[in-house]
């Protein structure tokens, strides 16, 4: 498997604090059928800001490492940028970082309970660029959750996004864990990955996701999960059906 999404860098962000955490995770991964992880540190959430070059070295040192340790992983460069204004500037600044650096497809995170005003013009602006931007963990958004239509007109309008493999398992609740599988049966999710931090409390999931997954859905959806994410490291088109809203259940008998 390819995770696209982990926080596997050491002493970066809130993922691994040091590398004897990043060679654990990494050896959690691999036992889980994980060979190529994208790192993914947070950049602009307000907290943390990790731009492309250091990304870039510190990939290096990690995949040095992980070779020294003979632990069957690569790691690939990305970063999980939450959205700003300022983000194509900064792309084209060499601050901002494609996921393996393939100059196609962009992580985009949403704060945790709104979506701002800009979203939509800043999306399509990306796209102008030639880039896709992918939308990570939408099914964490309080706004989305409260009002699905958003993402819809998102996607429908070229985003792809990408879903947490915990909160398919329930590791973020039963609300979350349900409006994960309408998304994937509305066609509005095209990507799952780990967004792993550690090995404990914000562990990968992936098997686990996968066999909820497969018994939910079939095999043609692993193939379709596994076959994008491997298009997305190799800056490709990835396989997308189009959307359907999000259906609502009626109130009382009242839509």
């Amino acid at each position: 498997m390819i995770d696209l999404h982990c926080h596997i860098l050491p002493g970066i962000d809130d993922g691994a604090q040091n590398m004897d955490e990043s060679l654990h995770m990494a050896r959690v991964a691999v036992s889980e059928g994980i060979h190529q992880i994208v790192a993914t540190p947070h950049h602009q959430n307000g907290r943390y800001t990790n731009e492309k070059e250091d990304i870039m070295k510190r990939v290096e040192v990690l995949n040095q490492k992980l070779d020294q340790e003979k632990i069957p992983l690569k790691i690939l460069p990305g970063q999980e940028s939450r959205i700003y204004g300022e983000i194509i500037q900064d792309y084209h600044l060499n601050k901002v970082l494609t996921l393996n650096n393939t100059t196609k497809y962009l992580f985009i995170e949403f704060p945790s309970n709104h979506v701002p005003r800009f979203t939509e013009q800043l999306l399509f602006n990306i796209q102008s660029e030639g880039i896709t931007p992918i939308i990570v963990h939408p099914e964490r958004n309080s706004r989305l959750l409260a009002d699905p239509d958003i993402l819809y007109n998102l996607v429908a309008k070229g985003a792809l996004t990408q879903v947490t493999a915990a909160s398919l398992t329930g590791q973020f609740g039963k609300k979350i864990k349900k409006f994960s599988f309408q998304l994937i049966e509305s066609n509005l999710t095209h990507i799952i990955a780990s967004d792993a931090h550690n090995t404990s409390s914000r562990r990968f999931c992936m098997a686990e996701a996968m066999n909820v997954i497969e018994k939910k859905y079939g095999l043609d959806f692993i193939y379709l999960f596994q076959e994008n994410a491997d298009a997305v490291i190799n800056g490709k088109a990835c396989f997308r059906e189009q959307p359907d809203k999000v259906e609502r259940k009626k109130f009382l008998g009242i839509f």
